[in-house]
């Protein structure tokens, strides 16, 4: 029975050792494997489906009730994936929507051909996206690059847009205050400058996290720069077209984005006629996820707000306290 227990013990210890080294040698991957069981515990499924003529991945949310009120895509931004909208999707989900947040062609678990990645292209892959699951005109949000991709959605397929909601969003031009090397940062100092652009109060992580996150950027780096480099040739640019855009439009910003400043969001306010502009006070570039839940309850109240909101602006005080 000792040498039994004895066995039993060191099997214990070997399994906790090669867990504590497969943490210290992939901590972002242990890190998504956590996330992914926490969306799945929380009954959010991960799906494929073909669009563009790409495997296209994409996290579902059904309501509790299974009769949604509405469905609502979510479009995430550069560098990112669908799972970046996790602090939203179960909230939203269970308040009686039904939730899409597809990865982006290059993005996540999608494919990653050899293609120029323009605001263009993704576009085109989110209407396939739409067609392939066959939503009509969903609410549609998106973050960052992906308000761009939102964007050029609304104007060019009002018929497929019900509601319009815009967090941190590109797509307007504006002096840039970095160079376009900070989303592929090649050490920990050019890892620290991203950072503290996207968020007002960057979380410290452990030099082992710091080099694996390294790693990861270095492999996307390709597909991150071809992003930029269409945006940044400003053809796409959408300054002049925001009059074009008739939905209810929901546009949400952080008082401290340092990446793409309050101005822009401003000044998507005063160009979309029908727009209610919502600034968190205290939260950077990613509020989605640092100010989660007054992001969250902002959108619910512009979603089921029936009529739309009144076009408008407000100030959440102390947003980044809500968490």
């Amino acid at each position: 029975m000792k040498t039994f227990l004895k066995i039993v013990g060191i099997a214990v210890l070997l399994a906790i050792l090669a867990s504590g080294v497969t943490f210290y040698l992939h901590p972002l991957a242990v890190n998504d494997s956590i996330l992914r069981y926490k969306l799945w515990h929380a009954g959010v499924q991960s799906h494929y489906v073909e669009a563009n003529g790409y495997e296209l991945h994409y996290l579902e949310a059904l309501p509790p009730s299974g009769s949604p009120e509405h469905t609502v895509v979510l479009i995430h931004g550069l560098g990112s994936r669908g799972e970046d909208w996790a602090p939203l999707i179960p909230g939203l989900a269970a308040a009686g929507f039904h939730i899409y947040a597809p990865d982006l062609l290059g993005y996540g678990r999608s494919p990653r051909p050899d293609v120029p990645y323009t605001m263009d292209l993704e576009e085109k892959t989110v209407v396939s996206f739409l067609d392939a699951l066959h939503l009509a005109k969903p609410d549609v949000g998106g973050w960052s690059m992906g308000g761009w991709v939102a964007l050029k959605l609304a104007v060019e397929h009002p018929d497929r847009v019900h509601r319009l909601m815009l967090y941190d969003s590109a797509g307007l031009y504006f002096p840039p205050t970095f160079d376009t090397d900070l989303f592929a940062p090649t050490n920990r100092a050019g890892l620290a400058r991203l950072m503290s652009a996207i968020s007002p109060h960057p979380r410290l992580m452990p030099g082992f996290v710091q080099d694996d996150a390294l790693r990861k950027l270095q492999r996307n780096s390709w597909i991150v720069n071809r992003s930029m480099a269409a945006m940044v040739s400003g053809k796409e640019l959408m300054d002049f077209r925001l009059h074009l855009i008739q939905q209810p439009t929901l546009i949400v910003w952080g008082s401290h984005d340092d990446l793409i400043p309050l101005s822009a969001g401003e000044r998507m306010h005063k160009g979309i006629d029908r727009s209610t502009l919502v600034v968190m006070e205290g939260c950077g570039h990613l509020a989605p996820a640092e100010c989660w839940k007054p992001v969250e309850e902002t959108t619910l109240d512009f979603l089921k707000a029936d009529p739309p909101l009144a076009p408008g602006q407000k100030t959440i005080p102390n947003a980044d306290q809500h968490n």
